[in-house]
Formats: C-alpha cells, sequence, structure tokens
C-alpha cells in the first residue's frame, strides 16, 4: 500500500498542514464505516422490535399516512408508490425498488408468518412471480402491525433526526412482542448473515410470560414451550429434539424439513399423491423443474454423452412416475399431484423417491444474528434472544407509565385550579375585570402556578356551570385511581412484570393462531437403488482407470490397459460393494461398485466420478464389503484401524477421515480380517512384527497411533496385519525378485512391542513389502 496522504477536507494528496493520513488508514476507516453501515443500517434486524431499518420507516411513514387498521373496515389502502415515495422522502433516501421489494415482502404472507402490511393486488408467489409495479398494488397496515406502532406517541421510544434533519424519526418500534422471532429475517451483511426462522405467536408469548414470572427457567421448560420453528407454508420439522435443542442453544444449525402430503384413492383402485405443504424456500415450480431434470437429464458440461447416474436416476423415475402437475389455485395454494407409473407401486416407495431427489426434503439453517440492545450485531441464542426483549419491553412499558404519569399529575394540576375558581368565581371575575395584569394578580391571590392561572384565564363562560364542578369533581377522581395504579407500576418490579404479562396474554389471545409446521422426527429419504448381489472383480490401473468383470477367479495377466498404463490391483467383492479411494491428502471418495463401468475397454478414469480437491490425487484403492476393517498407515509411521463403513460418504466430495504429516504418503491399506499380528517395514529393512491388539478401531480416523519408531532418512514403506505367516517381497543377488513366506520361530526376532524400531530384516534378500501370507 502506498504511503500518499489525502487531505480529508478537500481530497488532495501530498499537501502540508492540515489533518492528514495515509491511504491505507484511510481505506480501513472508510470500509469499516460502509460494513458497520451496512450491518446496522441495512441488513440485520433488531432484537427489540424485529425490524430491518427499512422496514421500520416503512412501518412508521405508513402510520404517519393515517394507513393504520383501525375501525371496522379499515383505513382505505392508498397506492405503493405513494407510501415509497413518502419514504424515500422523509426517511431512507436509497432505491425505490429496493424500499418497495421490502414493502412488498412484509405483505406477502408466504415470506411473513405474520405479515405486517394487508396488500391489495398483484404482490407475487412463492413460485417465484414478482409482485406488479408500485403504480398498481395499494396497501395498508395490518391489525397485528398496531403492536409495533400503538405506544410509539407514549415516550416509549428515543426518535433520532432523519437523513436531513428536517424530521425524525424512531430507533426502535415499541414492540408489544418480540417479532425478531415471529417473522424472523434473513440478510446478508458484511462478514455477517443472518437466518431467523419464524415462530408460533401463541408459543413466543407463553415461553416470554415463563420467562418473566421465572428467569431460572430450565432450557427444557423453554423449548417446552417453543419446541421449533412455524414456517408460513406449514410443512415438517423432522430433525430430532436434540438438534432443535443445540440450534437454539448456540443460535446456529440446521434443521431437516420436509413437505406433507396426502394419498387420493381414485375410481378402479388407481390412487394419487398430493402435496399439500412444502417446506421453506421451495415453490412448486422447483419441484417441477427438478422432476423434468430428473425425467429429462441434459448432458453435463464438458461430458459426450449422460453419466451412469444421471441415466440410472431417469430409469428410476420413469419406472415409478407417470405425470406430475401443479394444480395450486386460489382455494388450494399448493397442490402438486403426482400420479404413479401403475397402481401395483408401493406409495411409500414413490414418496421416498420424491423426497430424496428433489426439494420436497430439504434443510433450513438457523442463524440469530442480529442487533442487540447494546447496538452490537451479535449471534444470539433463543434464550438470549427473549432474555433481551423482556428487558426492552420492561423498559418500554417503564417509559410509557412515568409519560403518561406525568400528562395524569398535569391534568390533575389543571382541574385542581379549576376547582378553586369554581369555589371564588365572582372573586375571579371581579380580578380578571379590574386587574392590569390578571394572571400575576391571580396567581397572587389564590397562590395559583403559572400553568392554572393560564388555564383559568382560557376557560370558557359555559365551563363556568355548576355541572362543570361535578364533571372536574369526577374526573379529578378517576384520574387519582389512576396515578395510584400508574405509580405502582413504577416502585413495584413485580407490579411491573404483572402488566407486562397481562399485556402479552391479551395480545397472545387476540392475534394468536394454531402451529402450522408439524414437529415430528424422521429420518431423511434415502433412495433405495435395488442392485443384485452378485460376485465381480474390480480392477484398477496403476493410472486410477477403473473397470468391473463378472464373477471371481479371473487372471490377472488377461487384462490390458492403455499403453504406459499397469495393474494396480484386483478386488474380488459383490456388486452391493464400495470401491474406497483414498486421496494423497488424507480424504477418502466412495464410489459404489455396481456403478462401475463394464470390462468392455480400458474402463473410466476414477477421477470422473470424484471431486478431488485442487492439488491431491488419487492415492490407493479398496473395495469390499463396509464391515471390512482396514489397517491404514503413512511414511511417517503412524497407523490406525477403520471400518470401511466409517470412512464412507455420499458427498462426492469425499470425507475428511486421516491426518498425514507434512512429508507423510499414504501407504497401500492392508484388510484385517482375522489376523492376530501386523507387521512394519522401513526402507532400509527394519522389520517389526507386533500384537495386532495393541491398536483400536478409530472410526473418526485422526492421525493414529505410532506404529514404527521411523526417521525422514528410513521411512515406513510397507504394513500388513497378518495370522500365522508373513509374505515378504524383494530382490535378492542381482536385482531377481525373490518372495519369501516367514513364519514360526523366523518371525521370533522381530517381535516386540508397538512404538520400537524393530530389527534389520536377515532374510538373504533385500526386503520391499510385507503382506499377509497364506495361513
Amino acid at each position: 500500500m502506498t504511503q500518499e496522504t489525502i487531505d480529508l477536507f478537500d481530497g488532495t494528496t501530498g499537501g502540508s498542514g492540515g489533518d492528514e493520513l495515509t491511504l491505507a488508514h484511510y481505506a480501513e476507516r472508510a470500509y469499516l464505516e460502509y460494513a458497520l453501515s451496512v450491518v446496522k443500517g441495512r441488513a440485520l434486524p433488531d432484537v427489540t422490535d424485529g425490524q430491518k431499518p427499512v422496514q421500520r420507516r416503512i412501518l412508521y411513514s405508513m402510520a404517519r399516512m393515517g394507513l393504520a387498521f383501525t375501525g371496522a373496515a379499515g383505513a382505505k389502502p392508498v397506492k405503493s408508490a405513494r407510501v415509497v415515495g413518502d419514504v424515500l422522502g422523509r426517511f431512507h433516501p436509497h432505491g425505490d425498488q429496493a424500499a418497495y421489494d421490502a414493502l412488498v415482502r412484509m405483505a406477502q404472507g408466504f415470506s411473513q408468518r405474520y405479515p405486517l402490511i394487508d396488500g391489495q393486488g398483484n404482490f407475487g408467489s412463492r413460485d417465484g412471480d414478482g409482485a406488479a409495479a408500485m403504480r398498481y398494488t395499494e396497501a395498508r397496515l395490518a391489525p397485528i402491525s398496531r403492536l409495533l406502532l400503538d405506544e410509539i406517541d407514549a415516550g416509549t421510544v428515543d426518535f433520532m433526526p432523519n437523513y436531513d434533519g428536517s424530521t425524525e424519526e424512531p430507533r426502535q418500534l415499541p414492540a408489544r412482542l418480540p417479532f425478531v422471532l415471529l417473522n424472523g429475517a434473513s440478510g446478508i451483511a458484511v462478514g455477517l448473515a443472518t437466518e431467523i426462522p419464524s415462530h408460533n405467536l401463541r408459543e413466543v408469548a407463553a415461553a416470554a410470560v415463563a420467562l418473566i414470572k421465572n428467569d431460572k427457567l430450565s432450557d427444557d421448560e423453554l423449548l417446552a414451550l417453543i419446541p421449533g420453528p412455524d414456517f408460513p407454508g406449514g410443512g415438517q420439522i423432522i430433525s430430532s429434539a436434540a438438534d432443535i435443542r443445540d440450534a437454539y442453544a448456540s443460535g446456529r444449525g440446521s434443521l431437516k424439513v420436509r413437505a406433507r402430503w396426502k394419498i387420493e384413492d381414485l375410481a378402479r383402485g388407481q390412487w394419487q399423491l398430493v402435496v399439500t405443504e412444502l417446506p421453506p424456500g421451495t415453490s412448486s415450480q422447483k419441484v417441477l423443474e427438478e422432476i423434468e431434470e430428473l425425467t429429462n437429464p441434459k448432458v453435463k458440461a464438458g461430458k459426450k454423452a449422460l453419466t451412469a447416474e444421471q441415466q440410472q436416476l431417469k430409469a428410476t423415475m420413469l419406472g415409478l412416475l407417470d405425470l406430475a402437475r401443479d394444480e395450486s389455485s386460489k382455494d388450494a395454494p399448493v397442490r402438486l399431484v403426482f400420479e404413479p407409473k401403475t397402481s401395483r407401486i408401493g406409495q411409500q416407495e414413490l414418496v421416498r423417491a420424491l423426497l430424496a431427489h428433489t426439494s420436497l426434503e430439504s434443510s433450513a439453517p438457523i442463524n440469530m444474528t442480529m442487533v442487540g440492545g447494546d447496538g452490537r450485531p451479535t449471534q444470539k441464542s433463543l434464550r438470549q434472544v427473549l432474555s433481551e426483549w423482556i428487558a426492552f419491553r420492561l423498559a418500554t412499558v417503564q417509559r410509557r407509565t412515568r409519560y403518561r404519569l406525568d400528562k395524569v399529575l398535569e391534568r390533575i394540576h389543571v382541574l385542581e385550579g379549576r376547582q378553586l375558581v369554581l369555589l371564588n368565581i365572582d372573586k375571579v371575575i371581579r380580578i380578571i375585570r379590574n386587574a392590569d395584569e390578571p394572571k400575576q394578580a391571580l396567581m397572587a391571590e389564590f397562590k395559583l402556578s403559572d400553568r392554572q392561572a393560564e388555564d383559568i384565564l382560557e376557560i370558557r363562560l359555559r365551563q363556568l356551570a355548576r355541572l362543570e364542578a361535578i364533571k372536574i369533581e369526577q374526573e379529578l377522581k378517576e384520574l387519582r385511581t389512576e396515578q395510584a395504579k400508574l405509580e405502582d407500576i413504577l416502585n413495584s418490579p413485580a407490579s411491573l412484570r404483572r402488566t407486562v404479562v397481562k399485556e402479552i396474554e391479551a395480545d397472545a389471545k387476540q392475534f394468536g393462531d394454531e402451529r402450522r409446521t408439524l414437529i415430528q422426527e424422521d429420518k431423511r429419504a434415502v433412495a433405495e437403488v435395488r442392485v443384485s448381489d452378485e460376485p465381480i472383480t474390480v480392477v484398477v490401473s496403476q493410472k486410477g482407470w477403473v473397470r468391473s468383470r463378472q464373477g471371481h477367479g479371473h487372471d490377472a495377466a488377461s487384462f490390458a490397459f492403455k499403453t504406459g498404463d499397469g495393474l494396480y490391483g484386483t478386488f474380488e467383492c459383490r456388486t452391493v460393494d464400495t470401491l474406497l479411494v483414498f486421496g494423497s491428502n488424507g480424504r477418502v471418495y466412495t464410489v459404489p461398485v455396481a456403478s462401475l463401468p463394464g470390462a468392455r475397454g480400458d474402463g473410466q478414469p476414477v477421477t470422473t466420478m470424484i471431486e478431488l480437491e485442487a492439488g491431491s490425487h488419487p492415492a490407493h484403492y479398496y473395495a469390499g464389503p463396509p464391515d471390512t476393517v482396514l489397517l491404514l498407515a503413512s511414511t511417517a509411521g503412524y497407523g490406525l484401524m477403520a471400518k470401511m463403513g466409517d470412512m464412507m460418504s455420499r458427498q462426492k466430495g469425499g470425507k475428511s477421515f486421516l491426518t498425514l504429516e507434512e512429508d507423510g504418503k499414504l501407504l497401500p491399506p492392508s484388510p484385517v480380517g482375522a489376523a492376530s499380528k501386523v507387521a512394519c517395514l522401513s526402507m532400509l529393512g527394519r522389520l517389526l512384527v507386533f500384537a495386532l491388539d495393541e491398536l483400536k478401531l478409530q472410526p473418526n480416523g485422526g492421525r493414529g497411533l505410532t506404529l514404527m519408531e521411523v526417521d525422514e532418512k528410513d521411512p515406513l514403506v510397507s504394513v500388513a496385519a497378518f495370522g500365522v505367516a508373513l509374505r515378504v517381497l524383494g530382490t535378492g543377488r542381482g536385482g531377481k525378485a525373490r518372495d519369501e513366506q516367514v513364519k514360526g520361530a523366523a518371525l521370533t526376532p522381530y517381535v516386540g512391542k508397538r512404538a520400537r524400531k524393530g530389527k534389520a530384516a536377515d532374510l538373504g534378500m533385500k526386503p520391499q513389502r510385507v503382506l499377509a501370507g497364506d495361513s
């Protein structure tokens, strides 16, 4: 970064005198200010009222325009363009489309659990259709918005100047319920993002009341009141209670969600599957597009033909599904109909296939990042969100009460002055008629305050009637009763809490509704690929080309390879087994044996079936059933045992399993089987044999234990798990290949404990590899 300086006043560089700043520091400060502006002024909701600044300004502006839903019919809606214009002109000097998009979202029942705006006209659909232009649509505030706006003029919140200082806007809205949980939020800021799901109003209100009454409420009791999110479109949450608990405890997680459906019986034994509720973020159009891609797939970029996986999925779906159509309407917001190929197809089989291959089952992220009560953007747990909102609500009601008490005391003060006047009306009239300064004279004669004297001078003659004295006495009695209640709330924390609880319960009774989203734990749908269980031989070349041949007992010499390539190994297994590809970076990739190409030709590169990390390459291979135990080791002398099933992954990107030292390389895996010993061979010919029970299964992988003491000059080159005999491969005199079986007393000199150096092998040859021998 250059060290030029920029004058903060005129932007010129260099210069002498004045406030100067290096370009690096100026850029840092400018970016920080921009980041804070995006985080707090645009992207994240506030824990107090649950609104982002643009949403808060829209609601406040509409309230000032008289668009509140009051009375039986409510306010008459106005053009959305008029609302947007007022918001931009007074409070939000940004793009009109951004403001209109925010208004539209607040009116969409499929986007917000409790829409704050009542929209008239086309406000879009959950299929991705956009809203009509703002000149066509109309809007007014929904009834529930009064929970945010009713107390705005009761001294409850602070106001700040708008962008040009011509008027004021509220810093927060006096929310009577925690809207940050009711409607949730979604946004991306600089270095931060938020994804807060919506919740049921009755459940949130009940939890808030319980926390107010007992701030030591346990997490289990809190989750019993709020068992999980309640999405606008319904659906089903299939995550376990433990997963939901963890997500709420940390403020971050992911829940598994799926659609809800029913089976409709038709004539002559026919039936159809009808989806009536979709998970969040999924639309009918999206599901139909996914079905089209499955049944009529496109050739992927860089490929000449459909992959085996695409062809298999196509055959599976066409064998199950005959027709898919969208029958959604005004009466049925979601109605997706799926007709099976024949009525003999199992209902659960079709459901499982649709859930596994489409967005009918997906994940809903939870990231409860928001601007806290202290003004800092933070990721909060469910308890923290409720606790901070409760603190805000208690402070709001306290401010409202103090504001109202001041008004009541002022009114009492005025009425007491009027009472005094009515008792001495003739004298008051005489003073007013004769005095040069009647206000001062009244104050001196009756010991009135300036405010009381001013009120008496402004009083109308009709208010001097006898009946008026009775009204004043009655009003004073009511005001003094109210004064006592208000002072009780201010002076008693218990009374304050009771007031807040009573208001929350009343609002919940008025605006609460039934839960839409079913919470019922279930396993994720996995598509079953029917594969016949037959013997098969997997052939892998040194350059990573793979193929399969039916049956066992093939002669390895009969396999042909491309020029410059050769045999890595053959694995006799079953078609239901798995080929593991061990990457040079310690990741393990999974390829079903049934998906391998046949023996015609040279096969297919394994790199087309997996997604390797940049800079890595396939190092070794092994095919077999999931319960096969493998001994894995690196040249650094570390190793572990694990089942193949522990290393498998459904992701093409594989699974991070082995931790390799910086200079360590993975050695060929060795099947354990019925072995009882482990043999380790170093590059300089040291051999160590120890009992297999010195190792243990490590299902989560890692670096493993030290198998043999080695160094950079003499690394580990081969390991083998064996039973009775050890097979040693190497070269003898003249470079002639040797293959020896070592067992019994011949193994005794090399037997020791794990992590020892071993002993130089005296076998009449230079050993290069160890394998399990014949038992």
